[in-house]
């Protein structure tokens, strides 16, 4: 006899599936995002018409714009240097303030550094 009235006893055990991960090629993840970009306010249509979570989608999606951004944004490099062969000194020009020892280097369309000699 069992000390515990109120326990049950486990006749039958039974394993449900509840289903399989899916496994989507990059094909067809691009395929579902794009159909989802093509009209607005088709996330939630293009989802349950392949079965997915609408927050899936979100994320193909935003792994799609930073995959299209990175290969339209520049890529930083290096510049490459270029010596010159020293040319004879220039006539003196009379001026008010005199630009010898200064360089200025102009990096797009913003941005200007301007360099002067120490003294």
């Amino acid at each position: 006899m069992d000390s515990n009235k109120f326990s049950a006893q486990i006749e039958r055990f039974e394993v449900v599936e509840t289903g399989r991960r899916r496994r989507w090629t990059d094909d067809e993840k691009l395929k579902i995002v794009l159909e989802s970009l093509q009209t607005p306010r088709a996330v939630s249509s293009t989802a349950r018409r392949y079965g997915i979570s609408r927050s899936l989608l979100l994320t193909w999606r935003r792994l799609f714009r930073t995959r299209t951004s990175d290969i339209e944004r520049p890529q930083p490099a290096f510049v490459p240097a270029m010596l010159m062969p020293e040319q004879p000194p220039a006539p003196p020009v009379a001026s008010v303030g005199s630009a010898s020892g200064r360089m200025e280097i102009v990096v797009g369309k913003s941005c200007r550094v301007i360099v002067g000699r120490r003294r």
